[in-house]
């Protein structure tokens, strides 16, 4: 027996005091809706409607039973709507997890404006630079940054933008040491090193005109694991960088940054927008992607110096 669906046909034979002009409106036959309400008394070992051949009227039980049943029935109408606007309206908590550089520079003030155009929705962000296992730890959507394939996962993903890294120094630095000319004259120079899984720590391998260039690095004055901490002892003179175009951008167009090789570009980075499935997207997720993907792209057409 679908339970459900005998409670809403015994409250369309009660609300109508009879069988026929119940399932005409439910457009099933009266024997169906006969079957069903004597199925549903069956259940609860309660008779529910009174029967004679002119007239159907409810029992004190049945009585009793239709409140609930019309309160039941209700909710249900009422969660599916609300589910079914889930892929339509952006409601509720969105769960989302970024890298920390990424989600300072481009993530939160994306979500700003998000979150004032989107005024149902609440955001929880977690920014570290660790792979979340999204399923476990609860995220609708995370970002991830790679060089390379992603690998094969069940997941979806959603390019969200590309962006390379470009070497940078301060005016100050440059004044005190000279502009390079060359990609070789670099070694000449304090070549300072970003520690993570995407860049070589031993080499820096550029892309220009002439092709794809690598040079060995002397020991370095300074290695960090930080683009952020490192943008600032850039900032600070303490020589040249490679910096990702997210980290670099806000400083070159102060000029508190300079482009050294202009020509040359290292390490073009992905990065992706992960979830669990394209089928029945929910709305916030759906739109949240497009809108940060938007707003990314905007900002990196910006003109670097």
């Amino acid at each position: 027996m679908d339970l459900l669906r005998s409670m809403r046909i015994f409250v369309r034979v009660a609300e109508a005091s009879s069988f026929t002009v119940a399932a005409q409106h439910l457009d099933i036959t009266t024997a169906q809706a006969s079957r069903a309400i004597t199925e549903l008394e069956t259940h609860l070992r309660t008779r529910l409607l009174n029967r004679t051949t002119r007239r159907v009227a409810l029992t004190d039980a049945g009585n009793r039973y239709l409140a609930r049943c019309k309160e039941v029935t209700a909710l249900v109408d009422l969660s599916e709507a609300e589910a079914g606007d889930a892929q339509v309206l952006p409601n509720g908590v969105l769960r989302m997890h970024a890298p920390i550089t990424f989600g300072q520079h481009y993530v939160v003030p994306a979500l700003t404006q998000y979150l004032e155009a989107h005024p149902q929705v609440r955001v929880e962000l977690t920014l570290s630079q660790q792979v979340p296992d999204m399923l476990d730890e609860g995220y609708d959507v995370f970002l991830q940054v790679t060089t390379k394939s992603l690998p094969d996962s069940a997941l979806v993903s959603t390019r969200i933008c590309s962006m390379t890294s470009v070497l940078c120094a301060s005016p100050k630095y440059l004044k005190a040491a000279g502009v390079p000319k060359n990609i070789e004259e670099l070694t000449q120079h304090a070549c300072l090193q970003l520690v993570t899984t995407f860049f070589p720590v031993d080499r820096w391998v550029f892309d220009g005109p002439p092709g794809r260039v690598e040079i060995e690095l002397p020991p370095g004055r300074l290695r960090v694991n930080s683009a952020d901490a490192l943008a600032v002892a850039v900032a600070d003179g303490l020589g040249i960088a490679p910096l990702p175009a997210l980290s670099a951008l806000p400083s070159l167009e102060s000029g508190e940054l300079v482009r050294v090789l202009p020509e040359w570009e290292l390490q073009t980075m992905t990065i992706y927008a992960m979830y669990a499935s394209r089928q029945y997207l929910d709305a916030k997720i759906k739109t949240w992607i497009a809108f940060l993907r938007d707003s990314v792209e905007a900002k990196l057409a910006g003109k670097m110096a």
